[in-house]
Formats: C-alpha cells, structure tokens, sequence
C-alpha cells in the first residue's frame, strides 16, 4: 500500500492517500478527524490488508480442504482410499511425485474413534485439518484416531491411540516398492473403519479418478475463502488462531454464521486472494528466510525448513509455513530430516546458476554428481509454476531418477537436460518443457545419508546452454 500524506503545523494528518489493491484513494481529516468517507475507505483498506494476511495464514488448512473436495468429486468421500497412480490423475496434487503411486484417504471423526491400519513397506502417515503430522504415527500399526473432546473407549488393547487436534485426518502413503504384485500385497492390508466395527471390519474401498481431471489444487478468488470457511465451520479455534478470526469477521467469514458475503465483503475478498497468492509467490519462490540455502555456492533451497528435533515450531512460523503450504502437502519430521534414517529430504531450486528464473523457452543442464547422498534413490521432479502441480508437456513426462535408465558420464555423475528441445545423445536424460510454462525443480533424497547432512556432496545448478 503507497501512503503520502500532509501534516499541519500542530502534527494532525490533513489528506492521506492510500491504495487499496489496485485502487488509489485520497482521503481528508478534518482538524485531525477523519471524515466519514474516509473512515469508510479505511476501513474497507484494514479488512483488505487483513483478508492478505488470513490468506498466508490459512493455506494449509484451504489446501487440505481442497483435497478432500476434490477426492469427494470422483467418490472418494471419508474412507474411502483414492489410488493416483499416472501423470494425468497426480495433477490435482501440488507438487507430488511423478512417479510413485499415492494413496489417500480422509478419515472423519465427528462421529467417534476410527481405526487404520497402516500396512508395512509404505510411506506415509497421518495429518490433521491443518496438515500437522500426528507424532509418531508413520510406522505400520493399528492407529485408533480420537477426535477433540473424545474420551478413547476402555478397551484400547492393541491399538496405538492418537488424538487429533481436529476432527478430519488425512492418511497418505506412498508405496516405494517396484514390484506390482508386492505393492498390492501391501496395499490389500490397509483398513480404516470405525471403532465399533473393529470385531469384523470391512474390506477397504479403493478409487481411482480413471485419468479424469479432478480438483485438488486449492481454487483462487471467492473459492479460497469457501474452502476456508468449510474449515472454520468443522473444525476448533485454536488459540493462537484467535486474532485471525477475528480478523476475518468483518468479512463474513465467522464460526458459527453462514458465509453470505455482501457485494463489498466479496469485492475486498476477490481482491486479497489475489494480492495473497502474489504475496504467497514472492515468499515461496525467494526465500528471505534464514539458513534456507543447502550450500552458499549453490541455488538449491531447503524447501521444507522445519525442525525435526522440534517440529511444533514451525506452526508458529507464518512466513516458513505459508512459503511451504503454497506449493506442498503435508509437512512432517521425516521430511526435513537432520541425520540420516527413513525419510526424505527435499531441495527446491526457481532459479539458474546466473540467478534468473528457470524458463519454460530456455534449454538447461542439471548436473548430479556421482555418490548421490542415499540409500534408496534421487529425482528431480519439474513443476509448473502457475498450478504447482506437474509440468505438463506432450510426452508426459516431468521427472528423471535414479531407477531409471539414464546415460552416466565417465565419472559416474548424470546430467539431467531440461528445455523444449531434446539433446542429441541424451534423450533418455531429457524432460521436455514449454515456451510460456515457466517452472521450478524439486531433488528428492530417499533415506539421505551422512553427505548430505554435512553438506559435502554438492548438487548443481540448472545451467542455461545457448
């Protein structure tokens, strides 16, 4: 917001001019009184400043609500596994992997305690309304979810009780495994049902969008704030979340009152999602964060910068969240790991070693050095700056790893191309991009080793070839 403003002798403001998204207003005082157009102005500039700010605030809880909306859309409603297991149906998820398979299901607990069995040989876990892992909910187990305010029923023998701070759960996993008939075995273990079907539970229902397109990316102008007032509806207030409450008021968004927004509530919302999201590019795509680089001689960014020894922070932390949940699901320990063991860091880069931003036009050279830092495997996903979701192009392919079969250059490095136009030679290396598709990268380590935590391995840069 510009402000310019005219101060009489005795310090009193006599005009300001504000500007209101895109709308520039002068408004006048009257021996240092505001009148009343100017008070009304001002007041509709507060609710929009304030509706910026909800909009960081609330993305990991729009995002969650989003995704189960769209689950619901192709039947997958509570319970109900939804299986994502091409290029076409992932595109309804921010930045997911393009290769292993994903499975999902939300889980309601308005009703009382569910049980799910989490089976072995997946990753994956359990997160509540606002995408907060539950502690130690990622190893196989028979979970029994208790909502807010729920007492546990007296015979928990055999379950690992969890209590979720809110009355959705999401459960995620991702099957590692290559081999098909493996990955069924796995995934044919997995139960949710609720605690008084536990003496005889049913099979598990599994859905696929069937290369339908579906909506799971979080929706933009007055479906942001639909999606947020889902969440405000169903779920609790949590304390620290009071003053946006508050703050959203004002604007018709309230728990407790239906969302019918007048025609000025719905303009300063339309409005501030817009100038949100913009705000929420800036703070993702260049970091001003602290410690957010992987190495000072490199472009690589920590793209989830939680603390594993001290996960509970990072809900504190608006600016490191909000530059997360704009562009990712979920956020757990084992995500942003600190020493090696079973998880899975990720580096995020929106940039070339010159310092521009990565071009859907221009041609690129990835160089990964050989002795990746891990015991599982490495990829580079590409994704499309706009949606967050996969880079689309006509071959449908926006990741290279390695599983695949990749040429090796003679000291055991691989280099990655990525451009619209495919390298002589290295084909088989090649992610196709678009002119006018501009994009970011995600490096994924499965279960890193000591050469990345120490930061001895130095991953390069997306170097632009002429």
């Amino acid at each position: 917001m510009k402000r310019k403003s005219k101060k009489a002798t005795t310090g009193s403001i006599k005009t300001l001019t504000t500007r209101v998204g895109k709308l520039s207003f002068h408004h006048d005082f009257q021996n240092g009184y505001p009148t009343k157009d100017t008070v009304d102005v001002l007041y509709d500039e507060r609710d929009f400043q304030r509706a910026c700010q909800a909009y960081l605030w609330a993305l990991p809880a729009v995002a969650y609500a989003q995704m189960r909306y769209g689950l619901a859309a192709f039947g997958a409603r509570d319970s109900i596994v939804a299986a994502f297991l091409n290029f076409d149906e992932r595109l309804g998820i921010l930045t997911p992997n393009a290769t292993t398979p994903y499975y999902l299901a939300f889980v309601g607990l308005s009703s009382g305690p569910v049980i799910a069995e989490l089976p072995t040989g997946v990753r994956g876990g359990l997160v509540d309304a606002w995408q907060r892992s539950l502690p130690d909910a990622e190893k196989q187990a028979r979970y029994l979810l208790v909502g807010p305010g729920q007492t546990p029923p007296a015979d928990v023998a055999g379950f690992e009780v969890r209590y979720s701070p809110t009355f959705s759960v999401m459960l995620g996993l991702r099957i590692t495994t290559t081999d098909p008939k493996e990955g069924e075995a796995q995934l044919a273990k997995l139960r949710i049902y609720s605690y008084a079907q536990r003496a005889n539970p049913p099979v598990t229902k599994i859905i696929s969008p069937k290369g339908r397109k579906w909506p799971g990316i979080p929706e933009r102008g007055m479906g942001y704030w639909k999606r947020l007032d889902e969440v405000i509806q169903s779920e609790p207030i949590e304390e620290r979340d009071r003053f946006f409450h508050e703050m959203l008021a004002p604007l018709g968004i309230e728990k407790g009152k239906a969302f019918k927004p007048t025609a000025k509530q719905r303009k300063i919302l339309t409005e501030a999602a817009l100038v949100g999201e913009a705000m929420a590019k800036a703070n993702t795509f260049e970091r001003r964060l602290p410690g957010m680089m992987y190495r000072k001689d490199c472009r690589w960014h920590y793209a989830l910068q939680l603390d594993a020894d001290n996960p509970e922070e990072f809900w504190n932390l608006l600016n490191h969240r909000s530059a997360w949940f704009y562009e990712a699901y979920s956020a757990a320990p084992s995500m942003a790991p600190k020493r090696p063991g079973p998880s899975s860091a990720y580096l995020g880069a929106y940039r070339d070693k010159r310092g521009n931003w990565l071009d859907g036009g221009r041609n690129y050279r990835l160089r990964v050095p050989a002795n990746a830092p891990m015991k599982l495997f490495w990829s580079v996903t590409l994704y499309d700056v706009d949606t967050r979701s996969l880079l689309v192009n006509k071959q449908k392919i926006a990741d290279k790893s390695s599983r695949m079969d990749l040429k090796k250059n003679a000291d055991g490095s691989v280099d990655v191309y990525c451009g619209p136009k495919a390298p002589k030679g290295f084909e088989s290396n090649w992610i196709p991009t678009v002119p006018k598709r501009n994009w970011f990268a995600y490096f994924r380590l499965y279960e890193p080793t000591e050469t990345y935590f120490d930061r001895s391995w130095a991953l390069g840069d997306f170097v632009e070839l002429a």
